[in-house]
């Protein structure tokens, strides 16, 4: 990338931090944030309880809901300026691939299709990482009702999927970031060497290594 991206999409598991890195990166390059509203979402709590039952209202109802997100975007023109979202709309599928029976899934398809041609696609998608355990730990500490249903063995499904999604991703120019070992919350070195990789990136698939542990 010759110029900074003025569309950046924040991707990863449940947990990882999308929505808190979109926020502090907004504020750094003076942009504006696209939040997934994931609460809004009224199958969401069943579909952790019972997944096979709700999957699939739960997986439409996101589809049709980060649409209407983007083109909401598109039509307020925030493009004037920097936009950060934490979720990238082509991600969508992981979850049906996921969660759906074959059935649910050539309807999926089906809408899909309509409305992924009229989605932007971003300068950048930041793809962060994370172990299982560390997943679990964060998402204990948000403390939200629903998201105690979540089992580990789905969270380690959704890290391989989200892994053999993005080994294989080259719609856009990719920043992959183990975020094992970095707190962008709490520690501005990261942060702001984030930034700055973002504003040097070149295209391509490329990996963060924070200055710190370079040196180790």
């Amino acid at each position: 990338m010759t110029e900074k991206p003025r569309y950046i999409a924040i991707e990863g598991p449940i947990g990882v931090g999308k929505s808190s890195l979109a926020e502090l990166l907004a504020k750094e390059l003076a942009g504006h944030t696209l939040i997934e509203e994931a609460l809004a979402n009224p199958f969401l709590p069943s579909f952790y309880v019972d997944m096979k039952k709700y999957a699939f209202q739960t997986q439409l109802f996101f589809l049709l809901s980060r649409y209407q997100q983007q083109k909401d975007m598109l039509q307020q023109e925030l493009f004037n300026a920097t936009v950060v979202s934490d979720y990238l709309f082509a991600k969508d599928k992981i979850f049906a691939y996921l969660n759906l029976d074959e059935n649910e899934l050539g309807l999926y398809e089906q809408v899909y299709r309509l409305l992924d041609t009229r989605i932007p696609k971003p300068d950048l998608v930041i793809y962060l990482q994370a172990s299982t355990q560390v997943l679990l730990e964060r998402i204990g500490l948000r403390n939200m009702d629903y998201e105690k249903q979540i089992k580990e063995e789905y969270l380690e499904k959704l890290v391989d999927s989200y892994n053999r999604y993005f080994f294989y991703y080259n719609e856009t120019p990719l920043l992959v970031v183990n975020t094992t070992d970095i707190d962008f919350v709490n520690n501005k070195d990261d942060l702001s060497g984030l930034v700055r990789e973002i504003r040097t990136l070149r295209g391509g698939a490329q990996h963060y290594l924070p200055i710190a542990s370079r040196a180790r």
